[in-house]
């Protein structure tokens, strides 16, 4: 039963399917979602999409293998996206983007304008750029209701997005100031671990979570 506003009854359980297609820290990621309030379910049968709510992208490694790994997945995941929200995170953020330079220059899922670039190499700065960093708010938005601004995630991630500011939720400044998350009508991404980024990431898993 769907929640009324009246008390006592309580709302259904959100189903967030996590995608499996080799790649990704996927029981990081369901921990996470369970501890946000979802119910999850890592699958790679296409059939679970019609049962969900919302799906994860997740991701780990070359732009080029993910998108090599995804294909079985890539039109189910494109239809589901037409009518319900889906959140990429990390390589997942970056293969929701047009093309990513990465290993040669290689078409992404084309969601969100734009192109994932090599960070410039800079003396004293290391590559990848890993750890825990800030994120500045660029624009409301539901996903980081109630998430301070310049509140620190966690990242890790030789790449970056490159996109207009209209695609820009929040910015992050390493070697340049980067998306470090993005959205275009149903398609959401996250440059950083929200499942390893303590209870700002929680927050943002639960926002995900109250917007399907």
């Amino acid at each position: 039963m769907t929640g009324t506003g009246v008390a006592g009854v309580k709302e259904r359980m959100k189903t967030v399917v996590i995608l499996d297609y080799g790649l990704g820290n996927l029981r990081s990621v369901m921990r996470g979602l369970e501890r946000a309030g979802a119910r999850t379910l890592i699958s790679a049968d296409t059939g679970d999409l019609a049962g969900a709510d919302g799906v994860i992208l997740p991701g780990v490694g070359a732009f080029s293998k993910g998108m090599e790994q995804l294909a079985l997945l890539k039109q189910p995941l494109l239809d589901f996206i037409r009518d319900s929200p889906v959140l990429g995170i990390c390589l997942g953020m970056q293969m929701l983007m047009e093309w990513s330079e990465e290993h040669g220059l290689h078409r992404g899922l084309g969601l969100v304008p734009g192109t994932v670039r090599h960070f410039p190499r800079t003396p004293g700065m290391k590559i990848p750029h890993m750890g825990w960093n800030t994120i500045h708010t660029e624009q409301d938005h539901p996903l980081f209701e109630g998430v301070s601004q310049n509140s620190y995630v966690y990242f890790v991630h030789s790449l970056y997005a490159d996109t207009d500011s209209r695609f820009t939720l929040t910015k992050t400044d390493y070697i340049t100031p980067f998306a470090s998350s993005i959205f275009h009508e149903n398609a959401y991404g996250v440059q950083f671990h929200p499942e390893k980024s303590g209870a700002t990431g929680l927050k943002i898993l639960e926002n995900f979570i109250a917007m399907l």
